[in-house]
């Protein structure tokens, strides 16, 4: 899976620049204990911000675009939803910060975790399938927010959301009550060599931000009982799900038995999305389901903008994945509007309230 070392390389590299302008939206960084793994991990907030902090550009590096907010601003007055962002396979939250800073301002707080074992510099195949610490890792902030004295007056506990986009996607899915069948995944692996089950396949993976040797995932040795048991947690309210991993594995009957709107979007024409992710069957089963494919957009278009040169500086490390590419003829900003209306609108839409 090469993105990964695209994600080494460039997406550790963020820097906090400073931008030529940016919205009343607020981000902080702290930390979040999670029982799960037993220790703290990383999370980047943004809210709705009152005039001042530092200017920033979150997620912006060699390669990707940054969005613009204010480092530390005061937390506007009001009582806000409450939404969670779970990132890609190998990515970090940083790089759905284009999104983020858009919920923001559009009346929401929004915190993302960084996942340990599947973010950049800290991803291996034999993390990856282990939904179930993401989900917790989620539980983990909603718990954190619900009891911080500093958040309690702005988080309203009843509109409680999560975005996830790819192994993300499948996190939001299964909080919402998606369980997913071992032996279904298994078998779909072994026919199936792109995508996750070839980054199963092993080779090399990330630990301590380095390059290390990794062996063969044997999907059928995980922990079946957790990797099959229901992660629903109650106080989410609203999902949407884009381009979900695991697409093939989850169990019908759990699909209709969720009860609360899930939004799923595919990125591409009926045609061209990949069977790992394509979720129309998917939709077809939850009672509160709606689903979007985004025409001329691919699997990638869900990360940042590129910058002047992108895809060049990408060949020139040997990166063969179209990170840069979307080849419809629509730019990745026209793609990303779309995108950020259709989510922001499920979101309004679910989480009913003031706005």
């Amino acid at each position: 899976m090469s993105i990964l070392s695209l994600f080494s390389a460039f997406l550790l590299a963020s820097a906090a620049a400073t931008p030529a302008h940016a919205a009343e939206v607020g981000v902080r960084t702290t930390t979040v204990f999670a029982p799960e793994r037993g220790r703290d991990i990383d999370v980047t907030v943004w809210y709705p911000a009152k005039a001042g902090g530092a200017p920033r550009l979150i997620g912006d590096n060699q390669l990707f675009k940054g969005a613009p907010a204010h480092g530390d601003a005061p937390v506007a007055e009001g009582r806000f939803p409450l939404v969670l962002l779970s990132h890609g396979s190998g990515s970090r939250v940083e790089g759905m910060s284009w999104l983020a800073t858009a919920l923001a301002e559009a009346g929401f707080v929004v915190a993302g975790p960084n996942h340990p074992g599947t973010t950049s510099g800290d991803s291996t195949p034999a993390a990856t399938p282990r939904l179930w610490e993401r989900t917790a890792d989620l539980s983990a902030l909603i718990d954190a927010f619900s009891q911080d004295t500093a958040w309690q007056a702005t988080i309203d506990p009843a509109r409680i959301g999560v975005v996830g986009f790819s192994l993300g996607g499948a996190a939001a899915m299964e909080i919402a009550g998606a369980r997913a069948d071992l032996e279904a995944y298994a078998r779909y692996c072994d026919g199936y060599g792109k995508w996750d089950c070839a980054w199963f396949a092993g080779g090399r993976g990330y630990v301590g931000d380095k390059p290390v040797a990794v062996e063969k995932v044997d999907l059928r040795m995980l922990d079946k009982a957790r990797f099959e048991q229901s992660n629903r947690d109650a106080r989410v309210r609203a999902v949407v799900s884009v381009d979900p991993g695991l697409a093939q594995a989850y169990v019908a009957d759990s699909l209709k038995a969720i009860d609360i709107p899930l939004t799923f979007i595919n990125l591409g024409t009926a045609d061209a999305i990949p069977e790992a992710v394509i979720a129309d069957g998917l939709a077809a089963l939850v009672p509160q389901a709606s689903y979007a494919a985004i025409a001329d957009a691919v699997h990638f278009s869900f990360l940042p903008e590129c910058k002047e040169g992108g895809a060049d500086l990408l060949k020139s490390v040997g990166e063969v994945d179209p990170i840069c590419d979307d080849p419809g003829g629509r730019t990745r900003a026209d793609i990303h509007a779309e995108l950020k209306r259709r989510i922001i609108d499920a979101l309004r839409s679910s989480l009913k309230g003031s706005f």
